[in-house]
């Protein structure tokens, strides 16, 4: 996903675009019963990416997977006043290995969002560890998945959990379209708000989550764009890209 600065316009049309697709109206009708899953996957390490010329280098800032999701927090929490019960799961040995090259406490500032927004911090390591939060993390029988949300790297056919973090511009941890038929259909509550913020999700990926647990998902066709995450903006589909499920 390009992560270059965008004009003054593009931001704005974006800001805009979000705005309004925001549907507080549906979220305040969020069971607070239910639980909302948000998922971050890892971000690239600097050491393999400054091996790319500079306009196709990712994740310059650590934090474009967990800043995106904070914001959806906020989002979330101020909809429904507080009711609502979020889970956040968070690709941990990503943010380890960051940790280690930056020389920063990513760990203990990811654990602060969770204690700032008082949420449920989950940290998975591997794919299977992901989709068993979602089958048995709490009792599906009672506590249905409400809202699933992805933010991180993606290509057409799969999440990509782990990217150019152990190879350059490759991942050892993914979620594969494959892989959707081991999530239990039966875990979602009715009318689930799915939605992927990576890149090229609606070109494959969101096709065959609709036909396996049939919810429809929101994702990109084209590149998504992190670049204004420091603006307290979340991704905006970049020029000649759109949203669609």
């Amino acid at each position: 996903m390009f992560l270059k600065s965008s004009s003054f316009f593009t931001v704005f049309l974006a800001a805009l675009l979000l705005f309004c697709s925001f549907d507080q109206s549906a979220e305040a009708a969020l069971d607070p019963n239910d639980e909302y899953i948000l998922v971050s996957g890892g971000p690239a390490l600097r050491y393999w990416e400054n091996y790319r010329r500079e306009a196709h280098r990712h994740d310059q800032w650590w934090g474009n997977f967990i800043r995106t999701a904070r914001i959806r927090v906020q989002q979330l929490q101020k909809a429904t006043n507080d009711q609502i019960n979020i889970t956040w799961l968070v690709y941990r040995p990503g943010y380890v290995s960051r940790e280690k090259e930056d020389g920063d406490p990513l760990i203990a500032n990811i654990e602060s969002v969770r204690d700032k927004y008082k949420i449920k911090l989950v940290w998975y390591d591997t794919t299977e560890q992901l989709i068993n939060y979602l089958n048995a993390g709490q009792n599906r029988k009672q506590v249905k998945v409400s809202g699933f949300e992805y933010f991180g790297h993606s290509n057409k056919y799969c999440f990509v959990l782990d990217y150019s973090n152990h190879i350059l511009g490759a991942s050892k941890v993914f979620l594969h379209q494959r892989d959707i038929r081991k999530i239990d259909r039966k875990i979602f509550a009715k009318g689930a708000y799915c939605k992927s913020w990576g890149c090229h999700s609606a070109e494959s990926f969101t096709k065959e989550w609709k036909r396996q647990t049939g919810q429809k998902m929101i994702g990109a066709i084209g590149k998504t764009d992190y670049s204004e995450t420091w603006r307290q903006m979340l991704p905006f589909v970049s020029p000649g890209g759109r949203w669609s499920s």
